[in-house]
């Protein structure tokens, strides 16, 4: 069974984007490093647990984003990951590339487009 498990969002501005987010009631949970190229920032409601509900993206060196730019993706989890993409090989919906893993021992995804092209992330639930 699938769900949702995240939003991701681009921002300009770190501490200001925190800021506004923990006035709405969220909390930073981790922050992870991507190679040199952007720092995710990770979000969630109280109660929430360890999964964060919103991923903050700051790509260095980036002062402004259009709307339709600053979109990142949403993020579903999948129980398996192979079977997943063979079902929706036979809806034609292909992965833009094939599975990876972000680091060593990180769970396996990939990104799938919808028709307007739109990424939507699926992650392989760990064992």
């Amino acid at each position: 069974m699938s769900r949702l498990i995240h939003t991701c969002y681009r921002i300009t501005d770190p501490e200001k984007s925190v800021a506004f987010y923990s006035a709405l009631g969220f909390e930073e949970i981790a922050r992870m490093p991507i190679r040199d190229e952007a720092e995710n920032i990770f979000m969630n409601l109280p109660g929430d647990g360890d999964s964060p509900r919103l991923e903050l993206t700051h790509n260095f060196g980036v002062t402004e984003y259009e709307i339709g730019t600053g979109y990142g993706h949403i993020a579903i989890t999948v129980e398996d990951l192979d079977s997943t993409l063979e079902r929706l090989s036979s809806e034609g919906i292909e992965p833009e590339k094939p599975p990876y893993s972000v680091r060593e021992g990180g769970s396996r995804l990939c990104f799938v487009r919808d028709p307007d092209g739109y990424r939507v992330e699926l992650i392989e639930l760990s064992a």
